[in-house]
């Protein structure tokens, strides 16, 4: 069955580690047939949540920003896929605040089931993602029908383009495969 597939590239630097992570998954998910969608977060205008809770009553954000047509692919979408550098052993705050912006969502009768996250970080040692892996389980435990199908983690890259050859670009890609 052909999916729908939405790629969030947190990462605001240009040839990122984390991006490459979604590249992979993307190029996976093509060739096995579905329709994929990439945003990337770098150059969008993307503010903080106010915490006014209007959008449980109307569905949609007051803050006109260029979240408002990413909240609508994200419901429109069967599978979200998020890539973030790590910082401080967490997602990257840019992913945090597009988590928070998210709010509309509940509540919604949103499509996606299927969430995957793709980390990288100048660490190497295996719980390093937790933190992230941990704060998105959280935003998808609000959501009862969606689960965390997934997840890589590409530790030991710092530079931009480091990941090459990495073996975590070889889980992505079959990770997209087998979405």
């Amino acid at each position: 069955m052909k999916k729908k597939v939405l790629v969030i590239s947190t990462s605001l630097r240009q040839q990122s580690n984390s991006d490459a992570l979604a590249e992979e998954f993307m190029r996976g998910a093509k060739e096995a047939g579905h329709e994929v969608e990439k945003i990337t977060l770098r150059g969008k205008d993307i503010r903080f949540c106010r915490g006014c809770l209007a959008c449980q009553n109307t569905g949609k954000c007051v803050i006109k920003d260029d979240m408002l047509p990413i909240i609508q692919d994200m419901h429109d979408a069967d599978v979200i896929a998020f890539a973030t550098p790590i910082y401080y052993y967490e997602m990257c705050g840019q992913m945090k605040t597009l988590l928070d912006r998210a709010n509309p969502l509940y509540g919604s009768d949103y499509r996606f089931r299927d969430i995957y996250l793709f980390t990288a970080a100048a660490e190497d040692e295996e719980e390093v993602p937790q933190r992230a892996v941990g704060g998105l389980e959280g935003w998808i435990a609000c959501f009862p029908k969606a689960r965390l199908s997934g997840s890589v983690f590409a530790g030991g890259v710092t530079g931009m383009g480091e990941i090459v050859g990495h073996k975590a670009l070889a889980q992505a890609y079959e990770m997209g495969k087998n979405v």
